[in-house]
């Protein structure tokens, strides 16, 4: 209906705008957009960029992302979870789905994070 191609960028609220932007890319690794502006930090993950947004001023009431709103591909989720708890990240026990597996999280604002890997094919046959 509306021609959508992809999803561009996730705005992922916070209140504190630098310890966000250490969390994502000193701690979680991710690489920061150099076009990035001091109440909106972008953060690229391949095939989408997280926009770290002053909630406040935005003009929005903080709430955080719920659970699982953001799932991070990783090649190995027990590796993934047992390098955030050495950087003192308190993770939930890895799950298994029989297709895939995880681990959920939450970054210092309390938006909730997963580490994701699928390992299964997908329904048509491709691989993950």
């Amino acid at each position: 209906m509306i021609g959508a191609q992809r999803v561009d960028f996730i705005t992922v609220p916070t209140n504190d705008v630098a310890r966000a932007e250490a969390f994502y890319g000193d701690v979680l690794g991710l690489e920061k957009n150099p076009n990035s502006l001091h109440d909106w930090i972008e953060f690229e993950t391949g095939n989408v960029t997280l926009a770290l947004v002053s909630a406040e001023g935005h003009g929005r009431e903080f709430v955080p992302l719920p659970h699982g709103s953001i799932a991070l591909r990783v090649p190995d989720v027990e590796a993934a979870k047992a390098k955030l708890e050495a950087a003192g990240v308190e993770c939930g026990e890895v799950w298994d789905s029989g297709a895939c597996n995880g681990a959920s999280f939450t970054d210092p604002d309390g938006n909730g994070i997963m580490l994701h890997h699928r390992y299964a094919p997908y329904p048509d046959g491709t691989a993950p």
